[in-house]
């Protein structure tokens, strides 16, 4: 042991906290949970979004001629109807009030009649509605001696030229669930696994196991490989969740851009893995200060708030307002950065340059903040008995 490299202590420390950890049930059994859990809620979705749109009506009677001018005329308001022609009435109102068709439409075409279980929705309403008026309206220039296919044909070609000094981007909503969605799984990321980094210090430092590992090994070797190793944990775990997340979505039709998908997930890794070194050195110098697990949520509560908080204020702003100046400011601060800037990458609005004095802090910030966490471990992790003080720890 005393001729190991310091890659190579670093390394085999990693490759055993990676392993243990991967093969817990915990692990498992909670990956697999999330997953299933995701997986219900954009099957959800995609149920929800496939019949939002669509209606199913039943035609009975004179009614069935206007099987396609429904299919049209609500295609131009972006819905999809299913036309049901039916024979007898009353049997078709059983399917009304059973939920098989949205509504029943009867009766001559100028003057329908439609049931419904409980009320007509607003839009098939106008639908129907403007198939009324059209039908009266042919009868009237037919009566005229105009036809009405022509007077139609010159109805459709007139309209107005719309030009958008700030035209808006369609997929503006995808891309905002798109990136509240990998702030948070970045949050959980870093919360979970900042606090097993501390857990794993202190059961170290109880067992007084870590005295039988720092015979062989500098005390920032164990701590790097650890951190390392619990680390490439969170990342598979964010990896897999995020993929198979963003792959189902896709698949589904819940999200229509992969690109953007994709790449806000790429971002995610980035911004994971500057994040948890931030927050997993100070999650591991505070737990250096105590002995018993029993001591470890005093150290902890404050450091676990700041992360709370920062996610809080953080997802907030970004629903309220992603461009604004609050927000870019924050979001390239090293705290909020790894929670906030990967969302707004993903939505389009964080410019290159944001990215980047974002990117430079956040590794000044880490290498500041391992140079400190370091120098707390090692002067802390062999004391055991009362908390160790913050100030005799940096002596």
């Amino acid at each position: 042991m005393s001729d190991l490299t310091p890659g190579r202590a670093v390394f085999l420390v990693a490759r055993r906290e990676f392993l243990v950890k991967v093969r817990t049930k915990s692990f498992l059994w909670g990956t697999l949970v999330i997953v299933a859990v995701m997986a219900g809620y954009v099957l959800l979705q995609a149920v929800l979004f496939d019949g939002a749109d669509r209606d199913r009506v039943a035609l009975s009677g004179q009614a069935t001629v206007l099987a396609e001018p429904l299919r049209q005329t609500a295609a131009s308001f972006g819905r999809e109807v299913e036309v049901v022609d039916v024979t007898d009435p009353a049997a078709a109102e059983e399917r009304v009030r059973s939920g098989d068709v949205d509504a029943l439409i009867s009766g001559a075409p100028d003057a329908l009649r439609v049931v419904v279980e409980e009320s007509l929705g607003d839009e098939l309403r106008t639908v129907i509605d403007l198939i009324v008026k059209q039908q009266v309206l042919d009868a009237q220039l037919a009566e005229a001696g105009l036809d009405p296919a022509e007077v139609a044909k010159n109805v459709a070609e007139a309209g107005v030229e719309v030009v958008a000094l700030e035209p808006g981007d369609a997929a503006d909503g995808q891309r905002l669930a798109i990136g509240l969605v990998i702030a948070a799984l970045l949050y959980y990321s870093l919360l979970v696994y900042g606090t097993m980094v501390a857990q794993g210090v202190v059961e170290e430092k109880s067992s007084r196991v870590v005295e039988i590992l720092l015979a062989a090994l500098r005390p920032w070797q164990l701590l790097l490989g650890k951190v390392v190793g619990l680390g490439a944990v969170g990342l598979l775990q964010l990896v897999l969740i995020g993929g198979i997340g963003l792959g189902l979505a896709s698949f589904s039709g819940v999200v229509d851009v992969a690109g953007v998908a994709g790449g806000a997930l790429a971002a995610g890794v980035l911004w994971y893995l500057l994040g948890f070194f931030l927050y997993a050195m100070v999650f591991a110098a505070a737990a250096s200060l105590v002995s018993r697990q029993e001591e470890l949520q005093s150290v902890l509560t404050p450091i676990s708030m700041t992360v709370v908080v920062v996610f809080l204020v953080g997802f907030n702003l970004m629903i309220a307002d992603p461009t604004g100046t609050t927000v870019a400011v924050l979001s390239v601060l090293p705290p909020f950065a790894p929670i906030l800037l990967p969302g707004r990458m993903a939505m389009g609005v964080a410019p290159p340059w944001q990215v980047l004095l974002a990117v430079v802090l956040a590794l000044a910030a880490v290498a500041a903040i391992t140079w400190l966490g370091g120098r707390v471990y090692s002067n802390a992790v062999l004391r055991t008995g009362a908390r160790v003080r913050l100030r005799d720890a940096l002596r």
